[in-house]
């Protein structure tokens, strides 16, 4: 049975409950990765999209593809928090870390092959990826050394005393976290821009097309990431801590 819908449903709900949503929303250019705390009613209007027309094409996604979980999909509403913890840095962490520098092999060749003829643009791209390189470095060292270890500790307990927590309440590190989700968000989108949309020039050679092909499949790979922690995995954590409340600590 699926969740009603209506103007002030969250696009959160939807797009971690119901993948299928998220052609609808991907259609109406309704950002569900960083965006998922809007209404639907404000994710309308920030995107231009006629509301009814929003809430028909979700109804009627949902009514032809019913909300039966995929064969082997896990459901991370109910899955315990370590869980999805370690499947967030088992797939999504180790992957960024993995691709990352091959992207920037891929970009020096293309660079040095095609500088003559794409040099501004590609000039931009390559400024864009260092800085997407250089906040996702940072993001993944503060979520593994810092966020999901007090997460996965807290949520592991067996009721007794709670892990002491050097920042208060989980509100505080998740807020920073999805501020930085935004701007890896605002990066992405910028780089989108930069390549047209990664179309490739009439005069591409092979590691040209493997570099768009690196760069389209990390977008795809962080916007996944993204999803699962702002629209799953924080507000999990928010509840967990909402319910026992913060442990004490430095900064509470």
């Amino acid at each position: 049975m699926t969740i009603p819908i209506d103007a002030n449903t969250t696009v959160r709900e939807l797009a971690g409950r119901y993948p299928q949503c998220r052609h609808v929303f991907a259609q109406h250019q309704i950002d569900y990765y960083c965006g998922g705390s809007q209404t639907l009613d404000q994710a309308a209007h920030n995107s231009g999209t006629d509301l009814s027309a929003l809430l028909a094409a979700l109804r009627e996604k949902l009514h032809a593809a019913p909300s039966q979980p995929a064969p082997g999909r896990r459901d991370w509403y109910a899955a315990p928090l370590p869980e999805l913890v370690e499947y967030i840095v088992q797939v999504h962490h180790n992957y960024m870390k993995a691709a990352i520098p091959r992207i920037e092999g891929l970009l020096r060749k293309v660079v040095h092959a095609h500088g003559a003829n794409h040099g501004k643009m590609l000039s931009a791209l390559e400024t864009q990826f260092q800085v997407l390189a250089d906040d996702v470095g940072s993001h993944l060292i503060k979520e593994e050394q810092i966020l999901f270890p007090y997460i996965a500790a807290t949520a592991a307990g067996d009721g007794g005393e709670r892990p002491v927590a050097c920042f208060g309440s989980l509100r505080n590190p998740i807020g920073q976290m999805e501020h930085e989700h935004d701007v890896l968000g605002r990066v992405l989108e910028t780089m989108r821009q930069i390549t047209g949309g990664y179309s490739l020039p009439a005069d591409a050679c092979p590691t040209f097309a493997a570099l768009y092909d690196e760069l389209m499949r990390m977008e795809a790979d962080l916007h996944e990431h993204i999803h699962l922690e702002n629209n799953i995995l924080f507000p999990r954590a928010i509840a967990e801590e909402s319910a026992h409340g913060p442990a004490a600590g430095r900064g509470s």
